[in-house]
């Protein structure tokens, strides 16, 4: 960022939900004008300040950083004694699902400086064997442990796999990023295929932070009918509309309740468990596991990371990016504390040093708390009292 430049007003005309903040560098200038910058020397590095807005996403994205999806489970795709994937499970969709419209802005050429080009990516719709790349040195080596479904391939490396094998092409479909620019009011409308489950800036599928439900779809046939929840829906109804007669609704939930319990005693009701860091999801027990060959659907109810380009606009990832960068900034002059400056001034880090632990400390308790807006504990549904 040079010191003289003068950057035009609409680069900062920018609301919370339609931020101008949509990169790290961006945020980066936002933070160093935060403290002064280019009036005042900011003595930090570039990489510095990126791993400050990297630590602070991270943050976020633990406790606050997410959205409530719901995901649809194939019992076929459940691997025995293992589980399942479920950033894959997010996944997997029909690749006319997420054909959307992706709008271009580009007012004239005076502002092609403003437009981020997007880049076309491929993703691999189904897994290839590594030995038939062995005989080609440029493919050999990055390609040794063959090709792995839903892995992303830059658009480079596909058109060196397909250069070589043209029948390969098949086996990959085509997904671009949005374009993204600041500025520009003349829009023409493309029809591109953009994965909402893929984190273009990470290179990788959005993960998934926790599972909070699963419910197995009910199985075909004349016991969808005649249940015993049925059964008793059907008697507390009766119950009221016609006459003093059958379960009332107290004896309904006792009959809930004892069901409830027969079903963990039992086993009828399949639990689970869930790793994030290996994104594996296991059940018990499992699907299959009888050998009988009954499948069956469900819905998966869990929270996944958001894309970092949504995490990076957060309010709170600038605060605490902005205090870390407080902390290393008077570090960096703690170390020159005894030299003189022209004018016989010096340089002073203790004041900005304990602004930026108090301000960390703060923004950290507000994270790890759940105040208003954030935190990973959801608002009370109702009270009691």
């Amino acid at each position: 960022m040079a010191k003289c430049d003068i950057t035009p007003i609409s680069a900062f005309q920018s609301t919370n939900l339609n931020s101008k903040v949509d990169s790290f560098d961006r945020l980066s200038d936002r933070v160093l004008r935060s403290l002064g910058y280019p009036f005042v020397n900011v003595e930090i590095h570039r990489d510095t300040l990126y791993e400050n807005i990297s630590v602070a996403c991270e943050m976020f994205a633990k406790f606050a950083g997410y959205t409530q999806e719901y995901l649809l489970f194939d019992s076929a795709l459940y691997d025995t004694n293992k589980g399942i994937r479920l950033d894959q499970l997010f996944s997997l969709q029909n690749s006319d699902s997420f054909a959307d419209q992706v709008e271009y802005k580009n007012e004239s050429e005076d502002f092609s400086n403003y437009i981020t080009e997007p880049e076309t990516l491929y993703i691999a719709t189904s897994a290839i064997d590594g030995g038939i790349f062995s005989l080609t040195p440029e493919l050999s080596s990055p390609l040794s442990g063959g090709i792995f479904e839903n892995q992303i391939f830059s658009e480079t490396l596909y058109k060196s796999i397909t250069g070589t094998w043209a029948a390969l092409s098949a086996n990959f479909i085509p997904s671009q990023q949005e374009n993204f620019t600041r500025q520009g009011t003349k829009t023409t409308s493309k029809k591109e295929k953009y994965l909402n489950s893929f984190d273009y800036d990470v290179m990788d599928y959005r993960k998934v932070i926790a599972v909070q439900d699963f419910e197995e779809g009910s199985t075909t046939g004349i016991n969808t009918l005649f249940t015993i929840e049925q059964t008793l829906a059907q008697q507390t109804y009766f119950s009221y509309a016609m006459g003093n007669y059958g379960f009332d609704l107290v004896s309904w939930y006792v009959l809930k309740d004892w069901m409830e319990m027969r079903e963990k005693l039992l086993a009828t009701k399949r639990s689970y468990t869930f790793d994030d860091r290996t994104q594996t999801m296991r059940m018990y027990p499992q699907p299959d596991s009888r050998g009988d060959g009954v499948r069956f659907y469900g819905v998966v109810s869990c929270y996944v990371e958001r894309p970092i380009r949504d995490i990076i606009k957060e309010h709170w990832v600038y605060q605490y990016t902005l205090a870390l960068t407080k902390i290393a900034v008077a570090n960096i002059r703690g170390k020159y504390g005894n030299v003189t400056l022209f004018g016989g001034g010096s340089l002073n880090s203790t004041d900005l040093m304990t602004q930026g632990l108090a301000e960390k400390e703060k923004l950290e308790t507000a994270i790890y708390e759940g105040s208003p807006g954030l935190g990973d504990a959801e608002p009370p549904m109702f009270f009691v009292g």
